[in-house]
C-alpha cells in the first residue's frame, strides 16, 4: 500500500476479508478514519460490502490510498459563522441564474472553445485519464492543465505561468454546472477556501470527467 509517499506492506488480510476490513487496517496503520479514505484499485474502491477477492486484490497488488489523519484536517481553518452566511447569501442569489448566464462567466463562453479542448461527453461518466487533461481555459482566457497526483494527494493546476502543487485535502468543494447549449462541457469550481470567492473558476470541463473529479478530491468525506 502506498500513503503519502510511504509503502506499508499488509499482512493481516486475507482474500475473503471484505473492503471495510482494509479500511479499517489502513486506518490502524495510517491514522486516517475509514470514512475519509479513497482507495485507488483500478479505479476508486467504493462498495465496502465486497470481498478482496471479488476486488481481485491478490497479494503483492499496489493499492494507492488518499486522505488526511483527523490532526491534518483540525489545520485546515474553519469558516466563521459570518463567513458561511456569506457565502449561502452569495450562493442563493447565484443559484437563481445559470453561471453560463452571468456576466463574469459568459464573458469567458463567449470567446468561444478552444481548439484543443478534449472532445465532451454528455450523459456518460468515465475515469480520468493517464495523461493531464488540458485544452480548458480559466477566467482569464489562459489555459488550464490538470494532473492528479494521486500517489503524493496533490492535484497540480498548471498554467503558462506557473503550476500551483495543491493539497487534496487542501480543497474544499468542487462544483460544476453544464454549459447550456453544449451540454457536454461544464463550467468547473475548485474551492481553496471557505467562501465563493475563493473559487478557481474553469471553463469548457469534458462532462464525462466531472464525476470523477469529485470522487477523486472529495471522496465520500465531502461536506457541502
Amino acid at each position: 500500500m502506498v500513503w503519502n509517499k510511504s509503502n506499508y506492506e499488509m499482512t493481516k488480510l486475507g482474500k475473503s476479508n471484505t473492503v471495510a476490513d482494509l479500511r479499517e487496517y489502513i486506518a490502524e496503520l495510517t491514522g486516517i478514519p475509514t470514512n475519509m479514505q479513497k482507495i485507488m484499485f483500478k479505479g476508486l474502491v467504493k462498495d465496502d460490502a465486497k470481498t478482496l477477492e471479488e476486488i481481485k486484490l491478490t497479494s503483492g497488488s499496489k493499492v494507492m490510498v488518499v486522505g488526511s489523519t483527523v490532526k491534518d484536517i483540525e489545520k485546515v481553518k474553519t469558516p466563521t459563522t459570518q463567513e458561511l452566511k456569506a457565502q449561502a447569501q452569495s450562493e442563493a442569489a447565484a443559484s437563481k441564474e445559470a453561471l453560463c448566464k452571468q456576466k463574469q462567466h459568459k464573458k469567458v463562453l463567449d470567446k468561444g472553445k478552444p481548439d484543443d479542448v478534449p472532445v465532451g461527453v454528455k450523459g456518460r461518466k468515465e475515469p480520468l485519464p493517464q495523461v493531464p487533461l488540458s485544452g480548458m481555459v480559466n477566467k482569464t482566457g489562459g489555459r488550464v492543465r490538470l494532473t492528479f497526483k494521486l500517489e503524493l494527494d496533490q492535484l497540480w493546476l498548471g498554467t503558462k505561468e506557473r503550476t500551483e502543487k495543491l493539497p487534496m485535502s487542501s480543497i474544499r468543494n468542487v462544483v460544476s454546472e453544464p454549459i447550456e447549449g453544449q451540454e457536454e462541457y461544464h463550467i468547473l469550481a475548485i474551492q481553496l477556501g471557505p467562501t465563493e470567492a475563493s473559487r478557481y473558476w474553469i471553463y469548457w470541463f469534458p462532462a464525462q470527467y466531472v464525476d470523477s473529479v469529485k470522487d477523486t478530491i472529495l471522496g465520500k468525506w465531502q461536506v457541502f
